[in-house]
């Protein structure tokens, strides 16, 4: 399973006909097992790049490569779940033959055990991107998509979420793309860290981080911080549309 990606170019137009750039050269590969995190500013283009991937807009200039029929799972930034239905129903309408000793050590990773018999309405945001997650591991994905999955959470919920995002990854060895323009997130989840510059998006610097997830000391983490937000410090920066 390997991921290739060249974007040369994508483009959208306003509504008053104006042409917008929003990608202007975005080029890097991912291997089967392999966590890359994307980190870029807001507006940068880092979502539109993630529908492209997961084959969601093909009106774009360049190439990506996937091995055809490649099971996706992805966790869009807000946890879309069908308000209508349960936690369970919202999970297993994505994977309806997934069996239920796999779905139940999901929801106990998840937190998620005693709440599968509830609706949405009923859930914090933090409870409902965890379902968002549950749905998109329950397919058993070979490439899971997350798109900003800890946003908007207080630090202490984001923390923990993303120990367990951290643990279903390492569990199922997916080959994995992360979104987010949180730093700290970026090099305790990560394999590879790739800057995107302001719109439109460009690569800056493709790092990869060589110790384990799980082998990352405070200190390293400090250290890997330090030198992304040195490359982040030296981009010029570029008025764009929202």
């Amino acid at each position: 399973m390997r991921l290739e990606v060249e974007i040369a170019s994508k483009t959208f137009k306003s509504a008053a006909g104006e042409q917008h750039d929003v990608i202007a050269g975005v080029a890097f590969a991912l291997n089967a097992g392999e966590v890359g995190v994307l980190v870029g500013p807001s507006g940068c283009g880092k979502s539109t790049m993630l529908r492209i991937l997961a084959g969601l807009d093909p009106d774009f200039q360049g190439r990506v490569s996937r091995p055809a029929g490649a099971r996706i799972g992805f966790v869009f930034q807000e946890p879309r779940l069908l308000p209508w239905r349960s936690v369970e129903e919202n999970v297993r309408l994505a994977a309806p033959l997934a069996d239920e000793p796999k779905l139940s050590a999901l929801f106990e990773i998840l937190e998620l055990k005693a709440h599968r018999n509830h609706f949405p309405g009923e859930l914090s945001l933090g409870l409902a991107r965890r379902v968002a997650l549950a749905r998109a591991f329950a397919v058993e994905p070979e490439f899971l998509i997350l798109d900003e999955p800890l946003a908007s959470l207080d630090a202490a919920l984001a923390s923990r979420l993303r120990d367990e995002i951290a643990m279903l990854i390492d569990g199922r060895s997916v080959m994995t793309l992360l979104v987010t323009h949180d730093v700290d997130d970026a090099v305790r989840l990560g394999d590879r860290v790739i800057l995107l510059s302001p719109r439109p998006a460009r690569v800056l610097a493709d790092l990869p981080i060589r110790t384990p997830r799980g082998a990352r000391g405070e200190v390293e983490i400090a250290a890997i911080k330090s030198e992304i937000m040195r490359r982040i410090d030296g981009c010029p920066t570029k008025q764009g549309g929202s």
